[in-house]
């Protein structure tokens, strides 16, 4: 083999094992914070989902400025006027609902259940996509929606630690989830007003800071006394916090970097088998019953996302 075929293949692993890197990274953030949410929030007895999700902005506000003012991961772009600002202040306030509702959820449901109820959001997508802008999709495609809510309700039926309230919240999230993203095609589609995804969580996280700030003071007024409490008893508690809040920061990092050095499809592929790993490696961690029927479901809902995806991809 010559020098220069040889220097060419050097760069092609270098590059794949790279790549890995940035999936495994992704994988490890999202599974982890996810993890965590349902350690804290549930069996930790740390019930105070709205705080967690403040430490959770916070985190995503200081690191966002390091990232990009001092690091120059990617160049800083401005607010160009008091609509654009608006517009962004919307989209938070949408976020911080799925996160927060997601957050709530996980205090009554499993995470494999939580994971079977989030994989339905190409449905909401699809929704509220034909009822705020008229879109509409090829049959095929709507017809692949059909078994994502199935497999959902069958999960349900199958579900050993269902919870109405849970469940009710979850939906709530995902919906919420698929809104955002429904809204931020629509309000970021002008070019003069787009922003990366990395500058767009450095003005959202501020504003869902403050957002949420009022909501933790008027519903979880004890949180500080609990918090200061649960650190005397155990010195790791204030660390899984920080380890958990810098979580959700990486998650969007590296959802970033895995979007630009691959691409959006490959992100959607990988975050469907995301949702199988961290279904698998939560069953394994919490040891929460699961029974045939549920788990039937959610590959059945699975099945229906990767159609969906793939029906995306062929009318594009």
């Amino acid at each position: 083999m010559s020098e220069k075929a040889e220097a060419l293949w050097s760069a092609l692993l270098k590059g794949r094992f790279f790549t890995l890197g940035l999936v495994a990274a992704w994988y490890s953030s999202n599974i982890g914070v996810l993890l965590l949410n349902k350690y804290l929030l549930s069996n930790y007895g740390f019930k105070y989902p709205i705080f967690l999700t403040m430490c959770h902005m916070t985190a995503c506000s200081i690191f966002s400025y390091v990232a990009i003012a001092w690091l120059k991961l990617v160049p800083m772009q401005s607010v160009r006027s008091r609509v654009q600002f608006l517009k962004i202040s919307a989209l938070s306030l949408v976020f911080c609902g799925s996160v927060v509702s997601g957050n709530v959820s996980l205090r009554y449901l499993p995470v494999s259940f939580n994971q079977a109820i989030g994989a339905t959001t190409p449905f909401f997508t699809a929704v509220f996509a034909y009822i705020m802008t008229l879109r509409q999709e090829s049959w095929i495609t709507y017809v692949t929606l059909i078994p994502v809510v199935m497999g959902v309700i069958i999960a349900s039926g199958g579900e050993p630690s269902f919870h109405l309230f849970g469940f009710i919240i979850c939906i709530g999230a995902t919906a919420a989830r698929a809104l955002k993203t429904v809204l931020q095609g629509i309000l970021m589609s002008s070019e003069e007003e787009k922003l990366n995804s990395m500058n767009l969580l450095l003005y959202m996280a501020p504003i869902a800071v403050i957002l949420i700030l009022p909501a933790t003071i008027i519903m979880e007024k004890n949180v500080i006394n609990v918090m200061l409490t649960l650190a005397r008893e155990d010195s790791k508690f204030i660390l899984y916090l920080l380890l958990n809040s810098s979580l959700a920061y990486f998650v969007n990092l590296t959802n970033f970097l895995v979007t630009k050095y691959t691409s959006a499809l490959t992100l959607q592929v990988l975050g469907n088998a995301k949702g199988a790993v961290a279904v698998v490696i939560s069953i394994l961690i919490f040891r929460n019953p699961v029974s045939f029927t549920g788990m039937a479901g959610y590959t059945l809902t699975v099945i229906g996302v990767i159609l969906y995806s793939e029906s995306k991809k062929r009318n594009k």
